[in-house]
């Protein structure tokens, strides 16, 4: 079974002076330093405004690199790494809530928590749930993955935008799409979830005009 975004063309971010497309914005693009080693969670955060804004407008923006620029910047003031980074869903969250706040605009979050203690995490059909009525609402999801376990095409302490999701019934396999460093990587998130050892979250967003 199959769960993605309608228009996964709306992640692509033209870079005229190389002439290359890019899929969603890329924390390496900041300016200051720690901007780019701390960056993730604002990155990602820039990623799901920008689709939900032109999900809003019913048309796909001319996305250059520059405006891309402009919006990583707006949402790293909201969403502002702490000396750990953007380590929790709640820091994420929070900071969605107050860039909601500066555009007016009315904001709506589910989420889930996958804690360090195996024994409190939720079960494996929460998130796949939770993951998959994100994606038929047409709203990418952000990804926190503390500990990549065996999975290696993911960066440990690490914010990511979730585009797609396909599984089988049996939930034997489930792979994931994100977007990340401006390319799509797929990810075994079965394979995460048996395997990370810090865990991380997953949080959806929505906003529209007050």
């Amino acid at each position: 079974m199959l769960k993605k975004l309608k228009n996964i063309n709306y992640f692509e971010i033209l870079d005229d002076s190389e002439n290359k497309i890019y899929y969603g914005c890329n924390q390496v693009w900041y300016k200051g330093l720690w901007q780019r080693k701390a960056g993730c969670g604002p990155t990602t955060a820039s990623n799901i405004v920008s689709y939900i804004n032109q999900k809003n407008q019913g048309m796909k923006s001319e996305n250059f690199l520059y405006n891309s620029l402009i919006l990583m910047e707006i949402l790293w003031k909201h969403v502002t790494p702490t000396l750990m980074g953007v380590n929790s869903t709640k820091l994420f969250m929070d900071g969605m809530d107050s860039y909601a706040k500066y555009m007016d605009l009315n904001l709506k979050i589910n989420f889930i928590d996958i804690p360090k203690n195996k024994l409190l995490r939720p079960n494996f059909s929460e998130v796949l749930n939770l993951i998959a009525n994100s994606l038929e609402n047409d709203l990418p999801l952000a990804f926190l993955n503390l500990c990549n376990g065996d999975e290696q095409c993911l960066d440990k302490w690490h914010w990511v935008t979730v585009i797609s999701m396909e599984y089988e019934e049996d939930k034997s396999k489930v792979v994931i799409e994100i977007l990340d460093e401006g390319i799509i990587k797929k990810i075994d998130l079965l394979l995460w979830f048996n395997t990370t050892t810090l865990g991380g979250g997953f949080v959806s967003v929505d906003f529209r005009d007050l």
